[in-house]
Formats: C-alpha cells, structure tokens, sequence
C-alpha cells in the first residue's frame, strides 16, 4: 500500500493515556476532495477559524503552489465518538534531509495558521485532547512546524496556545476597532487632516476615486498592473520577488476573482485615477476583521502624496463603518502600519516533535526561529543582517 492510501485509509483510535479526550478516533486525508465537505462544513457558524484557512484559498495554493514546492495535502480531522468532527488541520507535508515535516498550508501567503475548530470544543479543549489529536499522527510525521497561529481569534483561545511555544519570528501590529465609534476612535484627528492635505492633490486629478473592485474585469486589470509594479518595488527595497516564484501567480489571480458573499475570496482596494492606478491593497475579511496580504503603489510623481496612507484611511473607515472589530496590515512592524495599528497581535510558534528524529528536527528549527526574532527585534543587528542579504545578494 502506498503512503498515500494508507493515510487515506488510516483510522487511527487515540491512545488509552488519553480517554478523558473527546476526540475517538483521527483520520489523515492527502485528497483535498475527499476533504473538501468536511472543510466547508467547518466554514460555517459554529466553528472557529480565520479566513486564510478557507478551503478556496488554500485548495488553490496547494494545487498551484505547493506542488511546486514538493508538498502534499495532509489534512487530520479528528471526530468524537459519534463520527461529528471536531477539528480539521490543512497542513501540507514535506520531506527534507530525511526528515519529514508538516506545516500549515499556504507557505508565505497567509498571515494567520490556525485548524478549523467546532466553537464548543475549542473552547473546551484540555491536552489530553491535543495528545489524542498528535498520536496518531507519528506515523507520518517526524515534527509539526506550526508558525504564525494567533494566540486567540475573535475573542476565544486558540486551543494550540496549549502546547509549548515561542514568539514568532515577526510581528503583527492590529488596529482595535469599536463597533459604531467615531471616526475619531480608529484615525486621530491630526493624522486625519495630514492625509486630507495631501490627498488634495491627488483630488485634483481627473476620475480620482477609491473603490473595492466587484467586476472580474477591474480584478484583472488591477492585478495586470500589480503583477508589473510590485517586481520594482521589491527590487528597490533588495527584496526577493515571492510573487515570481511558480504557481503563485496563477493561485493569487484565482482566489481574487473567486467571489464570496458580496465580495471575494481576496478583496482588492484601489486608488486610481483616469491615468493610472495610484494605489491598491488586498486583503481578505470575514465580518468582523480585515487582514491585509499584499499592497503596492505607483511609480509615478504622485507617489510623492503617500497615496498608500490614503488608501489606508479609506479602509479603516470602510471596515469600522460596517461593524468590525479589528483590522491588521499583515506581518512586520514597517513604520506606516504603525501610524494606523497601535496594538500588536500575538502569535506563536510550537514545533512538536511526534518521532525521536522530530525531536532533534524541533529543536533545530526553534532555536533558528528563535534567532531570526532576535535579530528582527535588535535594530543593529537585523541592519547587519539586511547589510549581508544584500552584499551576498
């Protein structure tokens, strides 16, 4: 039988150490069909998760991006005893140096990595249940590398922040907004009429507006001229052009123009004019937050009135205008998404070794992880470090 089929096929029961758990047995799945009603399910109210673990984005990545990457689907769900399930994890697995690791689908593009949970058990969950969900799992796996999960989403614990963890390498600055409140509450008065002087310029020019794109035709058009400017803005910064890499390009314009609700998968914001795109940033939103993925702004003279802060402002108002609850510009602590977000969002790494060779494998990876946020958080060192990227390209 063929590693594929047998994490098809495998019903794993959890351990006797673990019978105060309410999870009774374990299945892995490597089809995302075979998951794909299951997943879904755990879309619905009811259950806990952010919107980077929907199965129409992540299904695209692990198609068109993953595979690139010599990932395989391993999607666990674990069910109680009457077969009603309980959680479901979208983790991808790759095998390097002989060892064979699991990390959250979506690689570089998501923000957040959290399982999909039914709301109950979240909120119950104790370790013998995380035992009762890993054992199982040993055969397949030597370590779980799971990064970047907040400690908590819409109020309720992340049922991982149970496990041994550590800071993630990078931070995420969030803004907390008051359902109703003023203007006021999400943007200060005086950063307010900074923004207002200079987007009089902008106004100036013929068509100037904002909008979210709703037509597959201005999803297409903003993202032909993403796709051409971002490559620039990368290189001036001697940053490494993700967007470049196989399939991501491709997975990106597919879960822009995959609609949700009123919106889609990924929404896309802009600034533009008749003459150009100023601005865009795109993100995805679940009701009650936005989380930003990626941005970018023109290469023209009017670049010069901070057309992106502009652009900020018009969503933060959007959003605080329609009720939600928070709002974050994705991970790094760059000086402009400190101007709109004042608090920062926890997030956490666990790397859990399920086989004697993922313990050595664990505690590798931790202490490299835990390098990399020391140096990201020590000024002179991480200029060092930018220094030596870019001497050694």
């Amino acid at each position: 039988m063929t590693m594929a089929a047998a994490m098809q096929s495998r019903t794993a029961e959890a351990p006797a150490r673990s019978k105060a758990s309410r999870i009774a047995h374990v299945g892995v799945i490597s089809d995302l069909g075979e998951a794909e009603p299951v997943w879904r399910a755990f879309e619905e109210p009811g259950h806990l998760s952010t919107p980077y673990q929907r199965f129409d984005l992540l299904s695209p990545w692990q198609r068109l991006v993953g595979e690139h990457e010599a990932a395989r689907p391993f999607i666990v769900i674990a069910y109680d005893a009457e077969h009603r399930p309980l959680v479901l994890l979208p983790l991808s697995l790759r095998q390097s140096h002989g060892v064979r690791t699991a990390c959250f689908m979506g690689g570089k593009h998501t923000t957040f990595n959290m399982g999909l949970w039914n709301v109950e058990f979240a909120a119950q969950a104790v370790a013998a249940d995380l035992d009762a969900l890993f054992a199982p799992l040993g055969q397949h796996v030597d370590v779980l590398a799971l990064t970047q999960q907040p400690l908590r989403w819409h109020d309720q614990q992340n049922p991982f922040a149970l496990l041994q963890r550590q800071g993630s390498i990078n931070g995420c600055p969030r803004l907390v907004m008051e359902p109703g409140g003023p203007p006021a509450s999400r943007i200060s008065n005086s950063l307010r009429r900074r923004l207002k002087s200079k987007e009089k310029k902008l106004q100036a020019l013929a068509g100037y507006r904002y909008h979210l794109a709703s037509t597959d035709e201005d999803v297409t058009r903003l993202l032909d001229w993403f796709f051409r400017i971002k490559p620039a803005r990368m290189a001036e910064q001697k940053l490494p052009n993700v967007f470049a890499e196989p399939g991501v390009e491709e997975f990106i314009r597919g879960a822009c123009l995959m609609p949700r609700g009123e919106g889609r998968i990924i929404d896309i914001h802009a600034l533009e004019c008749d003459d150009e795109v100023i601005a865009i940033f795109a993100g995805v939103a679940d009701g009650q937050r936005f989380s930003m993925m990626f941005n970018t702004y023109t290469l023209s003279e009017n670049a010069r009135y901070s057309p992106g802060l502009i652009l900020m402002r018009y969503i933060i108002d959007r959003y605080g205008e329609r009720g939600y609850h928070a709002l974050d510009l994705g991970i790094g602590s760059d000086d402009y998404k400190r101007m709109f977000c004042k608090d920062d969002e926890e997030i956490f790494d666990s790397f859990v070794p399920l086989t004697s060779r993922g313990k050595l494998a664990a505690m590798a990876i931790s202490s490299l992880s835990h390098g990399k946020r020391l140096v990201k958080q020590n000024q002179m060192l991480f200029d060092l470090a930018r220094k030596l990227r870019r001497a050694f390209g």
